[in-house]
């Protein structure tokens, strides 16, 4: 098989994985009547989908694409995700039926799938690995630009692509009903993704590449770990707590975006219906166009500069902006370049991570390495969203993003001191 055509078949099940983070286009709806959620239950939900994402695909997806090849899985996390959100779309107003179906079914088969096109890409492409990583996952975050501009029409601040169509709200759907339709074109689209996601033929090379020399090995993906001698390495908590905050920084964004754009914006005395469209388009657009382009900027990136000093330099740059976010989040465009920034570096994670995981600890078993180093995410993505709703609730903004913007300078500051892990933990594969 064309290696370029699993590449197609990874981007399209990962637009349609990135729906987890259009969760904005619901949290104000899901705080109307009939629904009436607390800002912090919308957090739950998201909060839950987060953690079921990164807990599935550590101690399920990992292993079992392994055994049977990325393509069953794949099949299964997208009709786990189109059940899951089938389910929120019959619970009516039930927090509960929400919560299981967005948040554990719906991240669910988002752990399942998520890792199968990154395990098999890394495969096909061991000469551009963070280039390629950033590909794979770039449509989980084109993924929700698609998924939040359906709910309320293709409006980009002052640019209407759909002028006279104002979305599926618009036409008078409800989150049950968009719910239903989104879990429909998940199962079919994760399927059509999933048919094309194949691992290489073993000891399969690009043509024209040669790996590496032994005394690279250490950097380079030559040398593979297991998960637990991956786990008893200082690097491997280095690159987990250096993902905890970077995630922690950026789900929290997600998940309050909206929330936090309008009560900043009407409190400088604008009106809530244009502040609402500004923070769709921030979210919709800036951060979700954004989002996609970082993983892909980051990844290519970090093949010149190398994943050490990309991963320091994207951590510094996101705690300077998560700081200044709450004092520019008032204004309109600094709400648009606050959620561009935002969402650029936060992108970049998921190139530079898994990249980072098969360069330190193998190729070879990345596909069962890196959902552990993921689990920074799911941790992250409970911390995060909670840390949002509940200083929303509190209106005490400050407190949630300039705490989290000092975290990510903490640990860019620590990633300096990251060194190839030692011969010694290696064993033979």
């Amino acid at each position: 098989m064309n290696r370029w055509l699993v590449v197609a078949g990874g981007i399209l099940v990962q637009l349609c994985l990135g729906a987890i983070y259009a969760w904005s286009a619901f949290t104000r709806k899901l705080e109307a009547a009939p629904y009436e959620f607390t800002r912090t239950q919308t957090q739950i939900v998201f909060a839950l989908g987060l953690l079921s994402f990164a807990v599935v695909m550590a101690l399920i997806a990992g292993r079992w694409q392994k055994k049977v090849g990325p393509r069953i899985v794949a099949l299964t996390g997208g009709i786990v995700l189109g059940l899951g959100y089938v389910i929120a779309g019959l619970a009516g107003s039930s927090f509960i039926g929400i919560l299981l179906g967005v948040g554990l079914l719906g991240g669910a088969g988002i752990g399942l799938a998520y890792v199968c096109p990154i395990a098999a890409l890394v495969k096909w492409f061991p000469d551009k690995k963070g280039l390629i990583t950033g590909l794979a996952v770039a449509g989980f975050g084109f993924g929700a630009l698609i998924w939040v501009k359906l709910t309320g029409g293709f409006q980009f601040g002052p640019v209407n692509l759909t002028p006279g169509w104002t979305g599926l709200y618009g036409m008078g759907w409800n989150p049950n009903q968009v719910f239903i339709l989104y879990g429909i074109l998940f199962a079919v689209l994760v399927g059509l993704g999933a048919l094309l996601m194949v691992n290489p033929p073993e000891g399969w090379l690009p043509k024209g590449y040669t790996p590496p020399p032994a005394t690279r090995a250490a950097t380079t993906g030559g040398r593979d770990f297991t998960a637990g001698q991956m786990a008893a390495t200082p690097q491997f908590w280095m690159l987990f707590l250096t993902f905890l905050m970077g995630a922690t920084s950026g789900l929290m964004v997600i998940g309050v975006i909206k929330l936090f754009g309008v009560d900043a914006l009407t409190e400088g005395g604008m009106a809530i219906t244009r502040a609402d469209v500004i923070t769709g388009t921030a979210m919709g657009l800036f951060y979700a166009l954004f989002n996609g382009l970082g993983r892909i900027v980051w990844g290519a990136v970090s093949d010149k500069l190398g994943r050490k000093g990309s991963i320091i330099l994207m951590s510094l740059l996101q705690g300077v902006m998560m700081i200044l976010f709450f004092f520019i989040g008032g204004r309109e465009l600094g709400l648009y370049i606050g959620a561009a920034i935002i969402g650029f570096n936060f992108g970049g994670n998921f190139a530079l991570f898994p990249a980072a995981t098969a360069d330190y600890f193998g190729n070879k078993n990345v596909g069962t390495n890196y959902p552990w180093v993921f689990m920074a995410y799911g941790v992250g993505g409970v911390v995060g969203p909670l840390l949002g709703g509940i200083m929303g609730d509190a209106k005490t903004w400050m407190w949630a993003f300039i705490p989290a913007g000092i975290a990510c300078l903490a640990v860019a500051l620590m990633m300096f001191f990251l060194k190839p892990p030692s011969g010694k933990a290696v064993t033979a594969q």
